[in-house]
């Protein structure tokens, strides 16, 4: 959608000044294209603590995770696109490059961060819907209840962290929130059921009782009824 040229440019002038680079790439060339920019980046303005993030990151081509871990990219990734695409994307890209659609785990296994989001609104905004996708990767239609591409799952514990923990330091901010810590923002929420505990299946039932944002109550399902 841009060239190259165009898209190297501008990314290298905004990291100039200072501005953090998050860009949206899904296709192995395409995110290998981005890479190779971030990489060029660096050499011209020096290493520094500058989190770029790739979104969506689907479809990598297997050398790049290495990358993406050598680079400190964070991989911004959207878990409930996996048990939709799931029902088609094999047929199209293929059983190897599917492997490396949506790779959760092998992010993990090479040290990459990962942040979780819904892509709302193109996706749902339930935050449940995101971890239970993340954890079950069984497809909308029932045709995978067991995980499409399972080796890529990830525990309900991992999630919650990529959804939590990995989205504050996505965007520089983990000493503020991301954790219920003293001295953090007191963003917290009360569920139906310990999502830790019931069975992986069970979490997308799974409701919000309660809603605190700075330790201030902004949602009460009781009020409601």
């Amino acid at each position: 959608m841009h060239p190259i040229s165009l898209m190297r440019d501008r990314l290298m002038k905004a990291d100039a000044s200072h501005l953090q680079l998050c860009t949206h790439a899904i296709g192995d060339a395409g995110i290998s294209a981005i890479l190779d920019i971030y990489s060029e980046i660096e050499k011209t303005h020096g290493p520094r603590d500058r989190r770029w993030r790739i979104e969506h990151a689907q479809h990598m081509a297997s050398a790049d995770f290495e990358r993406f871990a050598q680079l400190h990219v964070v991989a911004s990734v959207q878990p409930y696109q996996a048990i939709d695409d799931g029902r088609w994307a094999e047929a199209r890209i293929g059983h190897d490059r599917a492997t490396r659609t949506y790779a959760f785990r092998t992010f993990m296994q090479h040290g990459v961060r990962l942040a979780f989001g819904t892509d709302w609104p193109v996706a749902p905004l339930d935050p449940m819907l995101t971890l239970y996708a993340a954890v079950t990767r069984a497809t909308l239609d029932g045709k995978y209840p067991d995980g499409w591409i399972p080796e890529q799952k990830l525990s309900i514990q991992e999630a919650i962290a990529a959804y939590t923990m990995g989205s504050a330091y996505a965007e520089f901010q983990e000493h503020d929130k991301g954790s219920i810590e003293p001295g953090k923002l007191a963003d917290m929420v009360l569920l139906n059921q310990d999502v830790l505990s019931i069975a992986p299946a069970a979490i997308r039932e799974t409701h919000i009782l309660k809603t605190w944002l700075g330790g201030v109550e902004i949602f009460d399902a009781g009020a409601r009824k």
